[in-house]
Formats: C-alpha cells, structure tokens, sequence
C-alpha cells in the first residue's frame, strides 16, 4: 500500500515536470517555426507597402516638374538623395523607355545602370513589389516598387525604389532575438507559478493520499494538518471530520455487536440449559412446568430484541416510510394506557389522564406514536414503586400538542441522561428491575418523534421521578 501511495505521488510529480517541460518546448518550438516566417511576412508586407507610398508621392508630386521643366535635374537629385536617405533604398527615375534619368543608392548597393534591358513597366501588374535580383542589376535579393510619372495623362517616366532584403533579415533577427528572450523570461517566471502550484496543490494533496492510504490500512487515527481555508483546506478538514466519525462509528459497532451478542447469549443459555435438563431428566417432570415458563420467558426477551432491532434498522437503512393521516391523540392515549391494566393493578400503580380536550388531532404515524406512547408508559411502570402515580398529560399550544409521561419513580441519574437514548444502553438500576428490557426502546421512541420531524426531552431528578416530553403537528 506505502508503494502505490509513493508510486502515486512519485507519477503526479513527473507529470507536473513534463507538463512544464513540454510547455518550455512547444513555446521554443512555435517560436522557431511558426513566429520567424510570420514576422518575416509581415516585415516584407510593411517594407513594400511602405515603399510604395513613398514612390508614389514622388512620382506624383516632384519628378512630374522635371518634365514641365519647372525642376532641374540637380533638383531631381536632391529629391532623390532625401528619398534615399528616408527609405534607405535605391532609387532610380527613367524614361519610358528604361533609360536612367537620374538616380541615388546607398552605401553598399551596386551603381545604377545607364540603360535597363528588358525594361517592362507592367511586369509590376497585380502586385505592389517583385522580389529578386530585378534583372540582375543586384547580387543579394531586394524588393523593387515601380511608380509611374504622370503629367496630365501621359505617361513620362517612372521611378523605381529597390531595397535590399538583408535590411528586413536583420530587423527580423532583432524582433526574433526580443520575443526568444521574453518567452525565456516567461517561461522562468512561469516556474514560480509552477513552485506555487506544488506548495498549495501538489504538497495538500500528497498529505491527503498519505492520509487516504492510512485511513484504507485502518488507522482511522491519522490526522491531516489544515494549514489552509481554500478548497485543500476544506477537503482535509472533511477528511479528518470523516475519520472521527468512522472512529465513532467503529467504536458502536463493537459495543453495538457486543451489546447485542451478550442480549442473545444469556437468554440462549438458559434457554438451552433448561431443555437440556428437562431432555435428560436432570428436571422432575413436577417441575418442568415452572421450568418451562422460564424458557417463555426467554424466548419473549428474543422476540422483543429481534422486534426492536428489526424496528431500528428501518430508521437505519432510512427505508422508514411514515403513513401520516389526522387522528385523535387522546383515543390512543387511553386505549394505550388501559392496555396496562393488569400491570398496574399487580403494582398497584394508577395510571392518571390529564388530557387538554375531549378529543385533540395531530398530524402523524398512528402506529409509531401508539409505539412510542407504549414504550414511555412501559418505561415509567417499570422504574416506578408499588402505590404510586403516573401521570400523562397533554396541552394544546398552538400549532403543536405537546405530549407528557411522567413518573415518580427512582429517577435517572445526571450523568446518565445524555446515555439514555443510546442503544442497548441500561443503568445500573434498570439492570437490578427490568431483566425483560432490550435497552432499545428509548432510541426507538427518540428516533419515531424525530423522523416526524419533532423533538423529545426529558427531565428527571433521581429519587423524584421523570418526565418524558415530546411534541407532535396539530391535525
């Protein structure tokens, strides 16, 4: 189990890496495949563009005068030399026919031609540039712009503007230099983030797959540190809330387990010791009937703890379905109480009805309140002494009527009452008088009245008696 937790663990760490890893290499990928060519187009796209608007302007508004002779030539050069300078561009002003009126060039780019063989003013058609050598009259590629010089309609000459590509390599080597050295520092900073992932996702959840893998070998002790009031911090804190409850859980069903094996062994025991000795003659047949109402009574004790684990388990399994309907509470306040009858009359305990109406509705499970007015009523009889009163009472207030069993018997002791509903839980007094009692009847009766959604109290002073309250929707 510690080498699947650590195996676990060890995997998501190594997917942490390679995911940052691979980030790091699509980012340097992307940028040497993709981001060179786009920045290079664009670059080639701009240069010409801008190019082109600057041909234009001269051939539409000085090199025209040279034809009108409103411009000397010395003046054409001087346009020229400032276009030059400006575009850091070759430039070249012809006739018609191709011959080179006047031109000016950079340092490092060849000497313009006198003449330009093939000349053809419409090998431009379409497009804003062509790129090349532009005739060979270059020995590195440039991209050339060709405007035409207008005056009125006609046609006088054109002007060309040729610059070298090795200009828009180098811009795109610096732009390519800046952006690898952005994504570099990017992807650094993105290692803090990657730092801050580990210490407030990775690190919480390896201490909860720790705490996983020991609650999963049973060591329900084991508890999370919560160091955080984020989402990691909830999910921990619920983990350890998970873990106490299973400890709780754990420790009820040993004593529940205990508690029910020792309520069926000892009833089983005698049950068996007596058939036993009545079997093989140990008992006189004189005496077997006295014997044999011993087993009855054994065998009511099973019956009764079957019938009330089978009552628990409904609230258990949360398959408890309520048949709700409108009834006359006091009907069976008094059908319940004179079925006690000959009890009482053998202790003699009265049974007295302070009832708020004649007749009184609420709104509940007939069946479970006639089993919870039984079992109070049971209870009271049984810790109460000979020639005494119990006393149940009724009041009206409001939308609820309030139901009371009150006794004046030995009283529950105070540090027994927060136990008392507990299952198969019995104070030492009730083991000295009731030997009959499962120690289940008060869980059935709490948990009856709260799965109507009502409460249930009690209140009792040793050596005084108890009072049972509880409260039911008016009907």
């Amino acid at each position: 189990m510690n080498t699947g937790k650590l195996h676990f663990s060890s995997t998501l760490h190594l997917k942490f890496i390679l995911v940052y890893i691979i980030f790091g290499f699509l980012a340097a990928f992307i940028t040497a495949m993709v981001i060179p060519g786009f920045i290079y187009d664009q670059l080639l796209d701009t240069a010409a563009n801008d190019l082109y608007k600057s041909a234009n302007i001269l051939a539409n508004r000085y090199l025209p005068k040279y034809f009108t002779e409103d411009a000397s030539l010395s003046d054409v050069r001087l346009q020229l030399k400032g276009i030059e300078a400006y575009t850091d561009a070759a430039a070249w002003f012809t006739d018609t026919n191709g011959n080179l009126l006047c031109s000016s060039h950079p340092e490092g780019y060849p000497s313009s031609p006198a003449y330009i063989e093939d000349f053809n003013p419409t090998e431009n058609a379409g497009q804003t540039y062509q790129r090349g050598t532009y005739h060979d009259y270059f020995e590195e590629e440039v991209i050339t712009v060709m405007a035409p010089v207008v005056d009125g309609f006609n046609t006088n000459g054109y002007f060309l503007l040729h610059k070298d590509l090795r200009d828009i390599e180098r811009l795109q080597g610096h732009l390519i230099h800046r952006i690898y050295t952005t994504i570099a520092v990017i992807y650094l900073f993105s290692f803090l983030i990657f730092f801050a992932f580990e210490l407030m996702v990775y690190f919480p959840l390896r201490r909860i797959t720790d705490a996983a893998a020991q609650y999963a070998l049973g060591n329900l002790d084991y508890e999370i540190p919560v160091d955080a009031e984020d989402e990691m911090g909830y999910l921990s804190a619920s983990l350890n809330y998970m873990s106490s409850q299973l400890r709780d859980m754990e420790t009820y069903q040993k004593t529940f387990v205990a508690n029910v094996s020792h309520d069926f062994r000892s009833p089983l025991t005698s049950i068996k010791g007596y058939v036993e000795a009545i079997a093989d003659g140990t008992i006189p047949p004189e005496l077997q009937d006295k014997y044999l109402n011993i087993i009855l009574f054994e065998t009511e004790r099973l019956t009764d703890l079957t019938r009330d684990l089978l009552e628990l388990n409904e609230f258990d399994t949360k398959n408890l379905i309520l048949d709700k309907a409108s009834f006359d509470i006091h009907e069976i306040i008094r059908n319940t109480a004179a079925s006690f009858e000959g009890t009482c009359t053998a202790k003699r305990i009265s049974i007295e009805l302070v009832l708020a109406t004649k007749h009184l509705t609420v709104f509940a499970d007939k069946g479970k309140i006639q089993q919870v007015l039984y079992n109070l009523i049971d209870n009271a009889i049984k810790f109460s002494d000979m020639d005494s009163i119990i006393t149940v009472e009724t009041t009206d207030r409001g939308d609820k009527v309030i139901t009371s069993v009150k006794d004046n018997g030995i009283g529950i002791p105070r540090d027994a009452l927060n136990k008392i509903w507990e299952r198969f839980y019995k104070t030492d007094a009730s083991r000295g008088k009731d030997k009959k009692g499962t120690g289940l009847g008060l869980s059935i009766v709490k948990e009856s009245i709260q799965a109507h959604g009502e409460n249930i109290n009690v209140i009792s002073t040793e050596g005084v008696g108890t009072e049972f309250i509880f409260s039911l929707p008016k009907g």
